[in-house]
């Protein structure tokens, strides 16, 4: 005898949609009363009031907070790498006043190479014992007009001699070799007669300047900016 199988339980109705009802409902509303709508306009409205609000709050709360928290980040980050630099130079402060120090002295060393006002004179009979010494003659030997800079001027001279290739070289080598910074530029070597050649050239000289050319360059400066600004 066959047992009978038993009954399957019956799935709950899926309730149907009905759009047409919907639109209804929505169509019927009361504003002023509320509280009678049915449950799907009534969660419309409050997801709608919901999103509303959240958009008023990201754009007139959130939005600036979060400019500012960027900024400050942008900023935290910017205070750490001045504080590790900061902190790399503290740490190797002593050897950069060692470094200074010896700049200071390698600028004293090359300051000293430089003639003052008064030792000008003795400097250019140099350059012109080293050119009779090797017995050169002298066409022209005429000093130009001071170039004044920072803390130093330049003297040009400009000088024509006449000599063999050999005296002429060797000139330029016992200029080289003065005590005092001269530097020979624009030299130009044509032929001369008697197998003799014609040097000219602008031999540069310098001089460091006193407290007092020192002080005038700078008011001088300062009325020349003063004077730039007020235009």
């Amino acid at each position: 005898m066959k047992m009978p199988s038993p009954a399957m339980p019956k799935m709950p109705a899926v309730p149907k949609f009905d759009l047409r009802a919907m639109v209804e409902d929505f169509k019927s509303l009361d504003p002023k009363d509320v509280g009678s709508w049915p449950a799907i306009p009534r969660g419309a409205v409050l997801v709608a009031v919901l999103a509303a609000v959240l958009v008023a709050g990201w754009w007139f709360v959130w939005k600036g907070q979060m400019e500012d928290l960027e900024q400050k980040q942008q900023q935290e980050a910017k205070l750490k790498e001045e504080f590790l630099t900061k902190k790399k130079q503290a740490v190797n402060l002593e050897e950069h006043r060692k470094q200074l120090a010896e700049i200071d002295r390698s600028f004293g060393s090359l300051l000293k190479q430089l003639p003052n006002k008064s030792e000008m004179e003795a400097l250019l009979i140099e350059i012109n014992q080293a050119g009779l010494g090797r017995g050169l003659q002298f066409e022209l030997f005429k000093p130009g007009t001071e170039l004044m800079k920072d803390f130093y001027a330049e003297l040009p001279i400009t000088v024509k001699l006449i000599g063999s290739y050999h005296d002429l070289g060797a000139f330029a080598g016992d200029v080289a070799k003065l005590s005092r910074i001269v530097i020979l530029t624009n030299v130009a070597v044509d032929g001369a007669k008697d197998q003799t050649l014609k040097m000219e050239a602008i031999a540069n000289t310098y001089r460091y300047l006193d407290e007092e050319e020192v002080a005038r360059q700078k008011r001088e400066k300062a009325a020349k900016t003063k004077g730039g600004a007020a235009k």
